[in-house]
């Protein structure tokens, strides 16, 4: 094929079957474009299992194109980065293009702003026009989600959530939610009790194929210094599996789900969630399948209100209100830093190692499986990096790594912004900051632990408590009038009457601070003066453009 039509840009996390870019293809004229590459493999530094399943799916994608009867110019790697055609993205593209000559570029808007920014400045260094169409993926398209936006003094997700579940006439019985209420947040905070959780349904699994098997062995023998490994994946990596992965959480999670949604409990992996978010973010499944299951299951009297609506909001409300965020406040929303944090992203969260016994279980659920739900995200791992002060963009980095279903449009605002509070209250009016009593409610995490809880000072103080009251501490002048934390700076002024209590504090926070600085344990043996340089420079390594 001399000349093209359109080279038609298919990006790893658009694995849509009715994607936009692909209407009024023509197989006599066009060819779709699709690259596994060195950049986006590494430009963080990717969990293995993070890599199988989208390397996999981008390869059974291509299998169900061409099954269709379309072209796919498709760029594969190795285990051999010798025979390496091109490693960086444009690269690779430009080869294509100077092969193909297409009259033009096609894609559906991307998920990630430098990737359309590097997409761009290739369309226009080889001269070419690039169309960018609408991502039917989604309910809200950004156009709709600005002129809501632009009404409203601040963006509020509650409201955003109504509006939505209006137009689309989701759980609504008229101009009335049906259960008559909007949400049932009250009702889904349940703990498992003393006697943990009992009977938990098991997840489907998928076995890997021999398209997959392939992928697997060409990540355990090109990206062997990678955190976490490719034993045991079995997430769905075509429509079909993702389908019958939806079937599987409705008929067996779903009814449950909504009570335990923030349950923490040792060992849990997926307790009753659904696991379709890396589904859903590589666009194997849409949001309105996943949707309309939940809903008929409530219609059909399978699943309470309570679970049905949490499982609605979080694809319907927050899902869709994310996107629009990022897209509205990028490129400068990934340089926010409002706390001005500085510290490093901990040592345990790339190895696991810390006798913090929350910590290291959510980070055996992340080495494991590149997975960790909302709570043990938000409220563990999550909370600990913004009490102690990681820098907002090295934690979106770390989260952008290690967890399956990251991609930078939902990772960014959930990492830097939700969790990290470094938009400064864009996304939520006030920090996710809490003591570690929060997870003594909601684990049994703090029964199995050395520390203790409720000691912020001493041998046996519980690092999120001590870090919890430090945070404020450093703080206070960006929260004394958040009429949010009032009961919590009311708390603090507490401590800092009492002059030895707070010294105190402050001084076993510096010292934890500074063996995250210095990429230490934090709590455990010191390291050596060799291995702490030896830790900087591999730091150094893998430190990000932006540092």
């Amino acid at each position: 094929m001399a000349h093209i039509r359109n080279l038609v840009i298919v990006l790893g996390d658009q694995l849509d079957p009715d994607l936009s870019a692909l209407d009024d293809f023509d197989p006599e004229r066009d060819v779709v474009w699709m690259a596994e590459n060195e950049t986006e493999a590494t430009h963080v530094w990717c969990h293995k299992k993070r890599l199988v399943l989208f390397f996999a799916a981008m390869r059974h994608y291509r299998v169900a194109l061409e099954d269709r009867g379309l072209a796919v110019d498709y760029h594969a790697l190795t285990a051999d980065r010798r025979h390496d055609s091109g490693n960086d993205f444009d690269q690779i593209l430009t080869a294509a293009i100077r092969r193909l000559k297409p009259h033009r570029l096609v894609m559906t808007e991307c998920g990630d702003h430098r990737v359309r920014e590097m997409l761009e400045t290739c369309a226009r260094a080889n001269n070419l026009n690039l169309q960018v169409r609408p991502d039917r993926h989604f309910y809200c398209d950004l156009d709709a989600f600005d002129a809501w936006a632009d009404e409203r003094q601040s963006l509020v997700l509650e409201d955003f959530y109504r509006a939505m579940r209006r137009e689309h006439g989701v759980l609504m019985t008229g101009d009335k939610p049906r259960g008559d209420a909007w949400n049932f947040d009250k009702s889904n905070r349940e703990s498992f009790g003393r006697g943990g959780p009992s009977d938990l349904p098991h997840v489907r699994q998928f076995r890997p194929d021999d398209v997959t098997r392939d992928v697997i062995d060409m990540v355990d023998a090109r990206y062997t210094e990678h955190p976490g490994d490719t034993d045991g994946f079995d997430l769905p990596v075509t429509h079909d599996e993702a389908r019958t992965a939806l079937r599987d959480f409705v008929d067996h999670r779903l009814a449950n789900f909504g009570a335990y949604q923030d349950a923490l409990w040792t060992d849990l992996q997926f307790g009753y969630h659904s696991r379709l978010s890396a589904a859903l973010n590589l666009h194997l499944i849409s949001p309105r399948a996943c949707v309309d299951a939940a809903v008929a299951a409530y219609d059909n009297g399978d699943a309470p209100i309570n679970s049905v609506e949490g499982f609605v909001r979080q694809i319907l409300g927050w899902r869709e209100f994310v996107r629009g965020v990022y897209w509205r406040e990028m490129p400068g929303y990934i340089r926010r830093n409002a706390l001005r944090a500085q510290l490093p992203v901990p040592k345990a969260y790339w190895d696991g190692e810390t006798d913090m016994a929350c910590v290291r279980d959510a980070m055996r659920n992340v080495l494991d499986n590149g997975y960790a739900h909302h709570i043990q995200r938000l409220m563990v791992l999550g909370l600990f990096a913004l009490n102690a002060g990681v820098h907002p963009r090295a934690f979106h980095d770390w989260h952008m790594a290690m967890y399956l279903d990251a991609v930078d449009w939902v990772s960014l605002p959930n990492a830097l912004g939700m969790s990290q509070f470094g938009d400064g209250g864009i996304l939520g009016t006030k920090p996710y900051c809490a003591s570690g009593n929060y997870i003594n409610k909601m684990s049994n995490y703090c029964k199995n632990c050395r520390f203790d809880y409720r000691n912020a000072t001493g041998e046996n103080a519980c690092p999120v408590t001590t870090l919890y009251w430090d945070f404020l501490d450093r703080n206070l002048d960006q929260f004394a009038d958040n009429r949010r934390m009032v009961f919590q700076v009311k708390n603090l002024e507490k401590k800092r009457n009492d002059p030895d209590l707070i010294a105190a504090i402050r001084k076993q926070a510096r010292a934890l601070r500074q063996r995250i600085a210095d990429g230490e344990r934090v709590c455990g043996r010191r390291l050596s003066r060799a291995a702490r340089a030896a830790h900087r420079r591999r730091a150094r390594a893998r430190r990000p453009l932006w540092r």
